[in-house]
């Protein structure tokens, strides 16, 4: 018997797992999260009462993660977080720890499914306390019915925006700005997209009434360049700029708050992909994502993706590849499957639609403008502006890579999640060239995929064959 190992159960993960049982393949699927349902569609501890927090179409979702509960082909590891990666002659190792000890588990057969984290832009005084991405405050809202502050100031840009601002308004807190750095009419790029994806407008409308219920205006071609430090030491007000198309400064106004969400999209987390060795490329969005063909197999056969580590796309797009990626999965170990066009014409309509947000939502150079000598870049190893600068100025160095080792920008605890893309661009601008590919997939990439103790792996081990993958088991 053959096992199809999932990673991830978020709108992808969850919809391979279930096409890939309901084609006939036993499925280990695999979320660091204690509950289903990834960070879409992230629900209250069992032991929380209070009502579900402003979350569109949350009836898909619990549709999905009951039917993964109740089909017997499926084991679901819940908590199970995956610290390394590995791939050799045609075997993918996962180191894992799950309940406390180490597993590994070795397998032909893989779907990634890891989703994706929010984009963050560096500007003076964004490590203060209370300044937060939009992901972090949903986080609370959806996984605890937390708020986390009451004056609220939600900017940046995208679509991600609104469901933040109608769950923090329905929670019982104030927005007292909704921002989106770029032109409303930027949509009428992509009219015809707009009408055959008329569920995506609903969603937008939903949160919408929310939004104007709690009397706020939306206002366009404005961001949040700076956040102020009150007496307690947290977050006290930000800066709003009217800002040009290009992201540079017009005019700035003074804005008391306290909590401030800003976030710029999102970045594909290929971090497992990357340790495997799967092509990556360099997305629309000049994101890293990995490289699949029609069946969602990556560069290694039988390992496949979906999601948005194939590139950013929103849930219905995740779902349609995690289905075709379980088909695909299931076929490979040899389960009689036929990957039906209807599949492939649904994926094709949705990712038109992800075309249409890089178009309308774009990050523009001019942010970099924002920044002072002072500002910190790396939170984690408290490295600021100069400190690159020096690397580059007076240490050499002609690349990020080099910057890094030089400064230990992204060598901190998050590895470059939140600052590595961002040191790309600015390295890149500091001598005046154009960030190479190379530069942006090594910014993602990282050996130890995320932090662990080491008194977890101080055991020895003894292994044992379960449905076609290895359990490394504690005597």
């Amino acid at each position: 018997m053959h096992n199809v190992v999932i990673i991830g159960t978020g709108p992808a993960g969850l919809s391979a797992a279930l096409s890939a049982a309901a084609a006939g393949a036993p499925v280990l699927l695999l979320d660091n999260n204690p509950r289903l349902g990834g960070q879409y569609w992230r629900t209250f501890t069992e032991d929380t009462d209070q009502e579900q927090i402003q979350h569109f179409d949350l009836e898909t979702g619990l549709i999905l993660i009951n039917a993964v509960k109740a089909r017997k082909e499926i084991e679901v590891w819940s908590g199970a977080q995956i610290w390394s990666a590995s791939h050799q002659e045609g075997i993918n190792t996962l180191r894992v720890i799950y309940n406390g000890v180490e597993k590994i588990i070795n397998t032909k057969n893989l779907v990634i499914c890891t989703g994706a984290y929010d984009r963050t832009l560096p500007f003076p005084g964004w490590d203060i306390p209370g300044v937060m991405t939009p992901g972090g405050v949903q986080s609370l809202l959806k996984g605890h019915g937390v708020l986390a502050g009451k004056r609220v100031v939600v900017a940046g840009s995208g679509p991600f925006l609104l469901p933040v601002s109608a769950g923090v308004i329905k929670a019982g807190g104030s927005v007292l700005e909704l921002l989106e750095a770029n032109k409303s009419r930027r949509w009428l790029l992509s009219p015809l997209t707009l009408l055959e994806n008329v569920s995506k407008m609903k969603e937008a409308f939903y949160y919408i009434k929310t939004i104007s219920a709690g009397k706020v205006r939306a206002r366009f071609g404005q961001a949040v360049v700076a956040a102020h430090r009150g007496d307690n030491g947290e977050l006290e007000s930000v800066d709003i700029a009217v800002i040009n198309r290009n992201f540079k400064i017009k005019k700035i106004r003074n804005v008391k708050c306290d909590v401030a969400a800003i976030g710029w999209g999102f970045t594909a987390d290929t971090s497992i992909a990357g340790a495997l060795g799967c092509k990556q490329v360099i997305a629309k969005d000049e994101g890293v994502v990995v490289s699949v063909d029609k069946d969602q197999q990556t560069s290694i056969p039988g390992v496949f993706a979906a999601g948005e580590i194939t590139g950013i796309g929103g849930s219905d797009l995740s779902m349609a590849e995690g289905v075709i990626a379980g088909l695909a999965a299931a076929k490979y170990v040899g389960c009689d499957v036929n990957v039906l066009k209807v599949h492939r014409k649904r994926r094709a309509k949705k990712q038109r639609f992800a075309d249409a947000l890089i178009k309308s939502y774009p990050v523009k150079a001019g942010w970099k403008s924002w920044l002072n000598d002072q500002t910190v870049i790396c939170r984690c190893e408290e490295v600021d502006l100069s400190d690159l600068k020096h690397a580059i100025e007076e240490l050499g160095a002609t690349d990020s890579r080099t910057a890094k080792l030089l400064t230990r920008c992204g060598m901190g605890l998050c590895q470059g999640r939140v600052c590595g893309r961002s040191v790309v661009d600015l390295v890149a601008s500091e001598i005046r060239i154009s960030p190479t590919d190379t530069d942006r997939i090594s910014a993602v990439n990282r050996p130890i995929i995320s932090p662990i103790p080491l008194g977890v792996l101080a055991v020895d081990y003894h292994y044992g064959w379960m449905d076609g993958c290895i359990y490394c088991q504690v005597p």
